[in-house]
Protein backbone atom coordinates (compact mmCIF):
# COMPACT_ATOMS: atom_id res chain seq x y z
CA UNK A 1 0.00 0.00 0.00
CA UNK A 2 1.16 3.20 -0.93
CA UNK A 3 1.47 5.30 2.74
CA UNK A 4 2.24 8.59 0.89
CA UNK A 5 -1.16 8.47 -1.12
CA UNK A 6 -3.46 6.74 2.00
CA UNK A 7 -2.32 10.22 4.07
CA UNK A 8 -3.37 12.24 0.97
CA UNK A 9 -6.60 10.78 0.68
CA UNK A 10 -7.48 10.90 4.67
CA UNK A 11 -5.97 14.48 4.33
CA UNK A 12 -8.60 15.28 1.45
CA UNK A 13 -11.32 13.61 3.14
CA UNK A 14 -10.61 15.87 6.45
CA UNK A 15 -10.50 18.97 4.60
CA UNK A 16 -13.83 18.28 2.44
CA UNK A 17 -15.50 17.56 5.79
CA UNK A 18 -14.69 20.57 7.90
CA UNK A 19 -15.69 22.74 4.47
CA UNK A 20 -19.13 20.89 4.98
CA UNK A 21 -19.27 21.77 8.74
CA UNK A 22 -18.88 25.35 7.80
CA UNK A 23 -20.65 25.24 4.60
CA UNK A 24 -18.59 26.03 2.17
CA UNK A 25 -19.31 24.18 -1.31
CA UNK A 26 -16.65 24.27 -3.70
CA UNK A 27 -18.58 22.95 -7.52
CA UNK A 28 -15.85 21.68 -9.01
CA UNK A 29 -12.36 20.64 -8.52
CA UNK A 30 -9.60 22.94 -8.60
CA UNK A 31 -7.89 21.45 -11.57
CA UNK A 32 -11.24 21.99 -13.78
CA UNK A 33 -12.44 25.34 -12.65
CA UNK A 34 -11.43 27.79 -15.46
CA UNK A 35 -11.47 31.72 -14.90
CA UNK A 36 -14.38 32.14 -16.92
CA UNK A 37 -16.66 29.51 -15.26
CA UNK A 38 -15.88 31.36 -12.30
CA UNK A 39 -16.12 34.52 -12.88
CA UNK A 40 -19.49 34.00 -14.37
CA UNK A 41 -20.72 32.25 -11.16
CA UNK A 42 -18.79 35.43 -9.28
CA UNK A 43 -20.66 38.07 -11.22
CA UNK A 44 -23.91 35.70 -10.92
CA UNK A 45 -23.99 36.28 -7.09
CA UNK A 46 -23.32 39.88 -7.13
CA UNK A 47 -26.32 40.69 -6.55
CA UNK A 48 -25.51 44.22 -4.99
CA UNK A 49 -23.94 45.79 -8.24
CA UNK A 50 -25.93 48.92 -9.97
CA UNK A 51 -26.28 48.01 -13.55
CA UNK A 52 -23.92 50.55 -15.07
CA UNK A 53 -21.54 48.67 -12.77
CA UNK A 54 -22.41 45.48 -13.64
CA UNK A 55 -22.28 46.15 -17.37
CA UNK A 56 -18.57 47.30 -16.83
CA UNK A 57 -17.76 44.22 -14.98
CA UNK A 58 -19.50 42.31 -18.26
CA UNK A 59 -17.44 44.64 -20.29
CA UNK A 60 -14.24 44.04 -19.16
CA UNK A 61 -14.70 40.24 -18.95
CA UNK A 62 -15.88 39.96 -22.73
CA UNK A 63 -13.68 41.97 -24.28
CA UNK A 64 -10.02 42.19 -22.05
CA UNK A 65 -9.84 39.01 -19.65
CA UNK A 66 -11.48 36.48 -21.49
CA UNK A 67 -9.81 36.04 -24.69
CA UNK A 68 -6.69 35.58 -22.97
CA UNK A 69 -7.31 34.61 -19.44
CA UNK A 70 -10.78 33.13 -19.32
CA UNK A 71 -10.14 29.10 -20.64
CA UNK A 72 -7.17 28.45 -17.77
CA UNK A 73 -7.90 27.11 -15.05
CA UNK A 74 -8.00 28.87 -11.48
CA UNK A 75 -5.02 26.37 -10.89
CA UNK A 76 -2.79 26.95 -12.94
CA UNK A 77 -3.04 30.73 -13.27
CA UNK A 78 0.30 31.69 -12.01
CA UNK A 79 1.76 35.24 -11.22
CA UNK A 80 3.87 35.82 -14.32
CA UNK A 81 0.86 34.66 -16.32
CA UNK A 82 -0.96 37.70 -14.67
CA UNK A 83 2.22 39.91 -15.28
CA UNK A 84 2.68 38.91 -18.46
CA UNK A 85 -1.16 39.68 -19.43
CA UNK A 86 -1.34 43.02 -18.17
CA UNK A 87 1.33 44.35 -19.25
CA UNK A 88 0.14 43.35 -22.76
CA UNK A 89 -2.75 45.31 -22.44
CA UNK A 90 -1.58 48.36 -20.65
CA UNK A 91 0.55 49.53 -23.61
CA UNK A 92 -2.28 49.68 -25.19
CA UNK A 93 -5.01 51.07 -23.01
CA UNK A 94 -3.55 51.83 -19.53
CA UNK A 95 -6.75 52.85 -17.95
CA UNK A 96 -8.61 49.67 -18.82
CA UNK A 97 -6.02 47.31 -17.83
CA UNK A 98 -5.68 48.65 -14.52
CA UNK A 99 -9.87 48.46 -14.12
CA UNK A 100 -9.49 45.05 -15.32
CA UNK A 101 -6.83 43.92 -13.55
CA UNK A 102 -8.79 45.15 -10.17
CA UNK A 103 -11.60 43.31 -11.45
CA UNK A 104 -9.34 39.90 -11.57
CA UNK A 105 -8.26 40.50 -8.10
CA UNK A 106 -11.31 40.69 -6.55
CA UNK A 107 -12.50 37.61 -8.66
CA UNK A 108 -9.08 35.76 -7.17
CA UNK A 109 -9.23 36.82 -3.40
CA UNK A 110 -12.84 35.88 -3.60
CA UNK A 111 -11.44 32.22 -5.17
CA UNK A 112 -9.58 32.09 -2.07
CA UNK A 113 -11.94 32.37 0.23
CA UNK A 114 -14.04 30.31 -1.83
CA UNK A 115 -11.25 27.34 -1.00
CA UNK A 116 -10.77 26.87 -4.62
CA UNK A 117 -7.36 28.64 -4.59
CA UNK A 118 -4.51 28.75 -2.09
CA UNK A 119 -3.47 32.63 -2.78
CA UNK A 120 -4.70 34.61 -5.43
CA UNK A 121 -2.16 35.00 -8.47
CA UNK A 122 -2.55 38.87 -8.13
CA UNK A 123 0.57 40.36 -6.86
CA UNK A 124 1.79 43.37 -9.82
CA UNK A 125 2.60 46.06 -7.62
CA UNK A 126 0.45 49.02 -8.86
CA UNK A 127 -0.83 46.97 -11.69
CA UNK A 128 -4.60 48.44 -10.02
CA UNK A 129 -3.71 52.13 -10.11
CA UNK A 130 -4.64 54.39 -12.98
CA UNK A 131 -2.20 57.18 -14.00
CA UNK A 132 -5.11 59.55 -15.13
CA UNK A 133 -3.44 62.51 -16.93
CA UNK A 134 -4.95 66.14 -16.24
CA UNK A 135 -8.21 66.88 -17.75
CA UNK A 136 -8.78 69.63 -19.88
CA UNK A 137 -10.20 72.95 -18.39
CA UNK A 138 -12.44 75.36 -20.80
CA UNK A 139 -12.30 79.10 -20.48
CA UNK A 140 -15.30 80.72 -19.47
CA UNK A 141 -15.27 82.80 -23.24
CA UNK A 142 -15.23 78.65 -24.47
CA UNK A 143 -18.47 78.16 -22.27
CA UNK A 144 -20.30 80.35 -23.40
CA UNK A 145 -19.79 79.43 -26.92
CA UNK A 146 -20.56 75.61 -26.51
CA UNK A 147 -23.64 76.60 -24.60
CA UNK A 148 -24.79 78.79 -28.05
CA UNK A 149 -23.16 76.14 -30.33
CA UNK A 150 -25.44 73.52 -28.86
CA UNK A 151 -29.48 73.22 -30.00
CA UNK A 152 -31.76 75.60 -27.75
CA UNK A 153 -33.42 72.52 -26.29
CA UNK A 154 -29.92 71.77 -24.82
CA UNK A 155 -27.98 75.05 -24.26
CA UNK A 156 -29.25 74.28 -20.75
CA UNK A 157 -27.05 71.17 -20.05
CA UNK A 158 -23.88 73.45 -20.73
CA UNK A 159 -24.71 75.93 -18.30
CA UNK A 160 -25.89 73.44 -15.80
CA UNK A 161 -23.01 70.85 -16.58
CA UNK A 162 -20.25 73.98 -15.66
CA UNK A 163 -21.86 76.34 -13.39
CA UNK A 164 -24.13 74.35 -10.92
CA UNK A 165 -21.37 71.48 -11.52
CA UNK A 166 -23.52 68.43 -12.13
CA UNK A 167 -22.96 65.05 -13.89
CA UNK A 168 -24.51 64.16 -16.87
CA UNK A 169 -26.62 61.34 -15.10
CA UNK A 170 -27.81 64.39 -12.59
CA UNK A 171 -28.75 66.91 -15.62
CA UNK A 172 -30.69 64.10 -17.27
CA UNK A 173 -32.71 63.31 -14.39
CA UNK A 174 -33.72 66.80 -12.97
CA UNK A 175 -37.32 67.36 -12.87
CA UNK A 176 -39.52 70.85 -12.92
CA UNK A 177 -40.25 70.10 -9.49
CA UNK A 178 -36.67 69.94 -8.46
CA UNK A 179 -36.18 73.57 -9.83
CA UNK A 180 -36.99 76.05 -6.94
CA UNK A 181 -36.96 79.76 -8.95
CA UNK A 182 -38.09 81.90 -5.65
CA UNK A 183 -35.11 80.77 -3.55
CA UNK A 184 -33.24 80.33 -6.96
CA UNK A 185 -32.37 76.52 -6.13
CA UNK A 186 -31.94 73.18 -7.21
CA UNK A 187 -32.40 69.82 -5.75
CA UNK A 188 -30.74 66.69 -6.95
CA UNK A 189 -33.04 63.78 -5.62
CA UNK A 190 -32.07 61.56 -8.40
CA UNK A 191 -30.08 60.78 -11.91
CA UNK A 192 -30.85 58.93 -14.98
CA UNK A 193 -28.68 56.94 -16.99
CA UNK A 194 -28.86 54.42 -20.04
CA UNK A 195 -28.52 50.73 -19.95
CA UNK A 196 -26.48 49.13 -22.97
CA UNK A 197 -29.92 47.79 -23.85
CA UNK A 198 -31.32 51.53 -24.39
CA UNK A 199 -32.86 51.07 -21.08
CA UNK A 200 -33.75 54.05 -19.03
CA UNK A 201 -32.34 53.66 -15.21
CA UNK A 202 -33.64 56.59 -12.75
CA UNK A 203 -31.78 55.91 -9.32
CA UNK A 204 -31.31 57.92 -6.35
CA UNK A 205 -27.55 59.14 -5.82
CA UNK A 206 -25.19 56.81 -5.26
CA UNK A 207 -24.06 58.61 -2.00
CA UNK A 208 -25.58 60.38 0.75
CA UNK A 209 -23.73 63.05 -0.25
CA UNK A 210 -24.54 63.02 -4.12
CA UNK A 211 -28.58 64.18 -2.67
CA UNK A 212 -28.08 67.58 -2.26
CA UNK A 213 -29.33 71.44 -2.67
CA UNK A 214 -27.49 73.93 -4.68
CA UNK A 215 -27.92 77.98 -4.82
CA UNK A 216 -27.90 78.77 -8.32
CA UNK A 217 -26.71 82.41 -9.95
CA UNK A 218 -29.40 84.74 -10.91
CA UNK A 219 -28.20 84.20 -14.91
CA UNK A 220 -28.35 80.44 -14.56
CA UNK A 221 -31.44 80.94 -12.63
CA UNK A 222 -32.95 82.91 -15.56
CA UNK A 223 -31.71 80.76 -18.15
CA UNK A 224 -33.68 77.61 -16.51
CA UNK A 225 -36.65 79.52 -16.19
CA UNK A 226 -36.60 80.13 -19.72
CA UNK A 227 -36.05 76.73 -20.42
CA UNK A 228 -38.88 75.38 -18.34
CA UNK A 229 -41.31 77.86 -20.49
CA UNK A 230 -40.33 76.44 -23.52
CA UNK A 231 -39.38 73.04 -23.42
CA UNK A 232 -40.45 71.31 -20.20
CA UNK A 233 -44.05 70.18 -19.97
CA UNK A 234 -46.34 71.50 -16.88
CA UNK A 235 -46.48 68.43 -14.51
CA UNK A 236 -43.96 68.54 -11.65
CA UNK A 237 -42.56 64.96 -12.81
CA UNK A 238 -41.32 66.29 -16.24
CA UNK A 239 -38.43 65.82 -16.68
CA UNK A 240 -36.31 69.10 -17.61
CA UNK A 241 -34.67 67.28 -20.70
CA UNK A 242 -37.02 65.70 -23.67
CA UNK A 243 -36.15 65.07 -27.37
CA UNK A 244 -38.34 66.97 -29.55
CA UNK A 245 -41.15 64.43 -29.89
CA UNK A 246 -41.74 64.03 -26.11
CA UNK A 247 -39.74 61.08 -24.90
CA UNK A 248 -36.92 61.22 -22.67
CA UNK A 249 -33.64 62.85 -24.10
CA UNK A 250 -31.35 59.55 -24.79
CA UNK A 251 -27.28 59.72 -24.65
CA UNK A 252 -27.09 59.07 -28.01
CA UNK A 253 -28.91 62.15 -28.86
CA UNK A 254 -26.98 64.58 -26.40
CA UNK A 255 -23.89 63.08 -27.29
CA UNK A 256 -23.86 63.88 -31.01
CA UNK A 257 -25.43 67.33 -30.34
CA UNK A 258 -22.16 68.00 -27.66
CA UNK A 259 -19.52 66.74 -30.70
CA UNK A 260 -20.79 69.20 -32.76
CA UNK A 261 -20.64 72.02 -30.49
CA UNK A 262 -16.68 71.35 -29.62
CA UNK A 263 -15.86 71.39 -33.33
CA UNK A 264 -17.64 73.83 -34.08
CA UNK A 265 -16.28 75.96 -30.84
CA UNK A 266 -12.36 74.10 -31.79
CA UNK A 267 -12.17 71.96 -28.28
CA UNK A 268 -12.47 68.36 -29.31
CA UNK A 269 -10.53 67.47 -26.29
CA UNK A 270 -13.11 68.16 -24.17
CA UNK A 271 -15.52 65.63 -23.05
CA UNK A 272 -18.89 66.86 -21.52
CA UNK A 273 -17.57 65.42 -17.68
CA UNK A 274 -15.10 68.04 -18.31
CA UNK A 275 -16.95 70.75 -18.05
CA UNK A 276 -17.69 69.91 -14.19
CA UNK A 277 -14.29 69.75 -13.41
CA UNK A 278 -13.97 73.34 -15.03
CA UNK A 279 -17.12 74.61 -12.75
CA UNK A 280 -15.29 73.02 -9.56
CA UNK A 281 -12.06 74.48 -11.40
CA UNK A 282 -14.21 78.06 -11.55
CA UNK A 283 -15.77 77.37 -7.97
CA UNK A 284 -12.10 76.55 -6.15
CA UNK A 285 -10.70 80.07 -8.02
CA UNK A 286 -12.91 81.67 -5.91
CA UNK A 287 -11.58 80.93 -2.50
CA UNK A 288 -14.11 77.88 -1.72
CA UNK A 289 -12.63 75.68 0.84
CA UNK A 290 -12.41 71.90 0.55
CA UNK A 291 -15.48 71.38 2.66
CA UNK A 292 -17.56 73.75 0.23
CA UNK A 293 -16.49 72.42 -2.80
CA UNK A 294 -17.30 69.13 -1.67
CA UNK A 295 -20.67 69.97 -0.54
CA UNK A 296 -21.42 71.44 -4.27
CA UNK A 297 -19.72 68.41 -5.92
CA UNK A 298 -21.78 65.88 -4.05
CA UNK A 299 -18.77 64.06 -3.37
CA UNK A 300 -17.75 61.71 -0.10
CA UNK A 301 -14.03 62.01 -0.01
CA UNK A 302 -11.64 64.86 0.11
CA UNK A 303 -9.47 63.45 -2.35
CA UNK A 304 -12.24 63.06 -4.99
CA UNK A 305 -12.95 66.88 -4.10
CA UNK A 306 -9.28 68.45 -4.70
CA UNK A 307 -8.70 66.10 -8.11
CA UNK A 308 -10.52 68.86 -9.77
CA UNK A 309 -8.69 71.79 -8.69
CA UNK A 310 -6.82 73.07 -11.70
CA UNK A 311 -5.51 75.50 -12.73
CA UNK A 312 -8.12 77.25 -15.63
CA UNK A 313 -5.82 78.94 -18.97
CA UNK A 314 -7.73 82.74 -18.06
CA UNK A 315 -6.24 82.89 -14.12
CA UNK A 316 -2.69 80.85 -15.47
CA UNK A 317 -2.97 84.24 -17.54
CA UNK A 318 -3.11 86.50 -14.87
CA UNK A 319 -0.53 84.87 -12.93
CA UNK A 320 2.11 84.99 -15.35
CA UNK A 321 1.25 88.94 -16.37
CA UNK A 322 1.49 89.45 -12.30
CA UNK A 323 4.88 87.76 -12.52
CA UNK A 324 5.73 89.69 -15.22
CA UNK A 325 4.69 92.88 -13.27
CA UNK A 326 7.38 91.26 -10.73
CA UNK A 327 9.98 90.86 -13.21
CA UNK A 328 9.75 94.30 -14.71
CA UNK A 329 9.23 96.73 -11.11
CA UNK A 330 12.67 94.48 -9.94
CA UNK A 331 14.36 95.16 -12.91
CA UNK A 332 16.92 97.55 -11.16
CA UNK A 333 16.81 95.88 -7.85
CA UNK A 334 16.10 92.62 -5.78
CA UNK A 335 13.07 90.86 -4.54
CA UNK A 336 12.14 90.66 -1.25
CA UNK A 337 9.75 87.99 0.60
CA UNK A 338 7.62 90.75 3.09
CA UNK A 339 4.45 89.73 5.06
CA UNK A 340 1.99 92.21 4.47
CA UNK A 341 0.48 93.56 8.27
CA UNK A 342 -2.86 94.09 6.78
CA UNK A 343 -3.87 90.65 5.69
CA UNK A 344 -3.56 87.74 8.28
CA UNK A 345 -0.62 86.23 9.81
CA UNK A 346 -1.21 82.94 7.66
CA UNK A 347 -1.43 84.45 4.02
CA UNK A 348 1.67 86.57 3.04
CA UNK A 349 2.65 87.76 -0.60
CA UNK A 350 5.38 89.07 -2.51
CA UNK A 351 6.17 92.39 -2.59
CA UNK A 352 9.23 93.91 -4.54
CA UNK A 353 11.12 97.32 -4.01
CA UNK A 354 14.39 98.74 -4.87
CA UNK A 355 17.06 99.05 -2.52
Amino acid sequence: MNIGKARGSQLQHSIVETDLKRDVVVGAPTEKTSVKNYADQWLDHRFDLAIRTRELYEYLLENHIYPTLGNLSLHNLTPSTIRGWHAELAQRHPSTAAKSYRLLSTIMNTAVIDGIIVSSPCRVRGAGVEHAGERPVATVAEVKALANAMPDRLRLVVLLATWCQLRRGEILGLRRKDVDALHSMIHIEQSRTIARNGTSITKSPKSRAGKRSLAVSVPIMEAIVEHLESFTESDPDSLLFCSPIGPPLSVGVLQRAWTKARLTVGRPDLHLHDLRHTGLTFAAATGATTAELMRRAGHASTEAALRYQHATRDRDRILAKALEAIMESSADGDLEMKPDDNRQDTDVRTRCRKE
